[in-house]
């Protein structure tokens, strides 16, 4: 992987890591256009890069976060977090194995599309309102929803906010709380693949350095911009819009795939 190639994988995680369109299902695809070649240290960027566009959430929300008198906040994403712990460690080959798979982000992008179209007419009357009403069962299960992502092209938001949205949380609460998940989330996922990478590798070389930390300050950039909008028009659209957006490109990936132009 190139600088040029980290840059444009980091803008296109900065831009979609927020949206239920699955960040991971779109670096997928972006690599396999860019002819990045799938490799071991590939798989630790695809994952490592979604820290930095999560890491925009602290600082946006950073006195949510810096707040430690509200100890019940920390204690809540750890419960809620501890389900995509356990099935990330117990599942970590195969999940690596979905990461090279462009078939099954279109699968799940045509899927997922389908869902979004109509998920807005299926959790209504919501009752909770902000993150001090959810309880620790709730994050739990918010939590266990969070991980149906773990199969590219799911999308971590969309999961966990319909998650949310199924506990009676309002779609704005529902979609701050998923982007709070997102931070140990993603923490955690990094710290393994790093730890991972260099315990069966000695190290990461100054060139590879300089790639994941480019590609991570870009994406924390470009998400800067991006949580903003995505929130805005969570409000005013609800996901149909992106029901609609996943099964045109969807339709557009499996195309590129029968004819080629798309390796699987």
């Amino acid at each position: 992987m190139t600088v040029l190639q980290s840059i444009i994988i980091g803008i296109v995680e900065g831009i979609t890591e927020f949206i239920p369109i699955s960040s991971t299902g779109h670096m997928i695809i972006a690599e396999k256009l860019l002819h990045i070649r799938d490799s071991e240290f590939n798989t630790v960027f695809t994952v490592a890069v979604q820290l930095g566009a999560i890491l925009s959430v602290v600082v946006l929300y950073w006195k949510k976060f810096f707040d430690f008198s509200r100890w019940q906040f920390y204690v809540k994403l750890a419960v809620a977090v501890v389900p995509a712990l356990i099935l990330g460690a117990l599942f970590e080959s195969k999940i690596d194995r979905l990461l090279e798979s462009s078939t099954t982000v279109v699968i799940t992008m045509l899927l997922g599309g389908i869902v979004l179209l109509f998920i807005d007419n299926v959790f209504k009357n919501p009752v909770i309102h902000n993150e001090q009403e959810v309880s620790y069962s709730k994050g739990f299960i918010i939590g266990i929803w969070q991980c149906i992502a773990m199969i590219p092209g799911v999308s971590r938001s969309a999961a966990s906010i319909i998650g949310g949205m199924q506990q009676k949380l309002t779609r704005s609460a529902a979609a701050e709380f998923s982007f709070f998940l997102a931070v140990p989330t993603m923490l955690a996922a990094t710290a393994f693949k790093i730890f991972k990478y260099i315990k069966e590798n000695g190290r990461f070389t100054a060139e590879q350095i300089k790639i994941l930390t480019i590609g991570n300050a870009v994406a924390f950039v470009v998400a800067l911009l991006a949580i903003k909008f995505f929130i805005s028009m969570l409000k005013k659209h609800g996901f149909k819009v992106w029901g609609v957006y996943r099964v045109i490109a969807g339709i557009v990936l499996l195309i590129m795939l029968f004819t080629g132009y798309l390796k699987s």
